[in-house]
């Protein structure tokens, strides 16, 4: 079985407030070319198909657009999830019905355990699940991680197994030993807890979803497919695409198709002088995304405003002069940002009070904050 990994599509995704979904299109037309010149069986989306639970009319009309093309008009059977930027009520409208087209979608945790069957493999659709939803399926008071939630998960998706089949597990989750990047949310409670890699070794091939980079994960069953666009200054270095991959029982083999961006991000540097020479902008590709980093030390009246004018696409200016100063100052800023939820309530709760929180304390937070993310992503 031939099939294509792709993830984190993220329709309706903005860059610094720029629209992306004429990039997002010609991303997507890329990987219908990928699929077909591979003459790959199945498509796999590994979540995110949404930037928002709640989309906005123009991405609803690009994603539709993508599934008629790619399920009814060039006929790829679609294997995709509901990720945690995706509202799994939202999303699995229409569904009894997209599977008398091959396009399964799941987005709750009891679909999961029924796998799909194609060619000599059973693919089990996994969507983001907060352990609550564990907790209440398999009648455990016990869950509370989602650690927890996976290996009784696995544990009853292994009882379903063929063994002359391969296995493949599509999800959406935070595997031990990942990288992330800028553009990946920061939540950490419920279904975004890191899941040990060890728990993934019954399957052939695990496609996942969630972290942008194709190598944010370094492990021989199981890798992350990574946006088709970037999203932030973070991965501007990186490769973006899809991998192709063959499963056999026991084994699968993969090869990565690489995505060429619509617009791309680029750094440049110089001088305000430098960088409205005509000699130095005509030398670039201006319709790019731009992060500039400026050498001047005066101040320069209705500075981006001009950058604007010959550079109609900058996400961001950086005035490299001071830079050191700047970034001591913004330290215990960043930090803060960067914080998970329960962490932030934690510090919170120490500097009024002078003492740390209990374990029981501690407990409270985090089912309440996982409660409160369950109730917008329905929303």
């Amino acid at each position: 079985m031939r099939f294509l990994h792709t993830a984190d599509w993220h329709i309706g995704k903005k860059l610094h407030g720029y629209d992306l979904l004429e990039e997002q299109a010609d991303a997507f037309q890329q990987i219908l070319t990928i699929a077909k010149n591979e003459e790959v069986e199945v498509i796999v989306i590994a979540g995110d198909l949404y930037d928002r639970s709640v989309p906005s009319v123009e991405a609803i009309d690009v994603f539709n657009r993508m599934i008629v093309e790619m399920n009814l008009q060039e006929k790829f059977p679609v294997l995709a999830i509901s990720g945690n930027h995706d509202s799994s009520t939202r999303l699995e409208t229409g569904g009894p019905w997209f599977v008398q087209s091959d396009f399964h979608l799941n987005t709750r945790l009891d679909q999961a355990f029924e796998p799909v069957e194609m060619g000599n493999t059973q693919f089990f659709l996994l969507p983001y699940f907060e352990p609550i939803s564990a907790r209440l399926y398999f009648d455990n008071e016990e869950i509370r991680t989602i650690e927890q939630a996976m290996k009784e998960v696995i544990s009853a998706m292994k009882k379903r197994f063929k063994p002359d089949r391969a296995h493949v597990l599509v999800s959406h989750f935070f595997v031990a030993g990942s990288e992330k990047s800028d553009s990946e949310t920061k939540l950490m409670v419920g279904g975004l807890d890191t899941v040990p890699l060890s728990l993934l070794e019954p399957f052939d091939y695990v496609a996942l979803g969630h972290l942008h980079g194709k190598n944010a994960l370094q492990a021989e069953n199981a890798r992350y497919s990574g946006s088709p666009l970037k999203f932030s200054l973070s991965e501007m270095n990186q490769k973006k695409g899809v991998w192709i991959v063959d499963t056999e029982v026991d084994k699968s083999t993969v090869k990565f198709k690489e995505i060429t961006p619509l617009r791309d991000i680029l750094q440049i540097e110089g001088s305000f002088k430098e960088l409205m020479a005509q000699d130095f902008y005509e030398s670039i590709d201006r319709e790019n995304y731009l992060h500039i980093q400026l050498t001047d030390r005066a101040v320069i009246p209705n500075m981006m405003n001009q950058l604007r004018q010959i550079y109609p696409r900058v996400i961001g200016v950086e005035r490299l002069f001071g830079r050191e100063e700047r970034q001591k100052k913004n330290e215990t800023k960043k930090e803060i940002k960067t914080l998970a939820p329960t962490e932030l309530v934690n510090q919170f709760f120490s500097e009024v009070t002078g003492e740390e929180m209990t374990q029981q304390q501690q407990m409270w937070i985090k089912d309440n904050l996982e409660a409160l993310h369950q109730a917008e992503r329905g929303k």
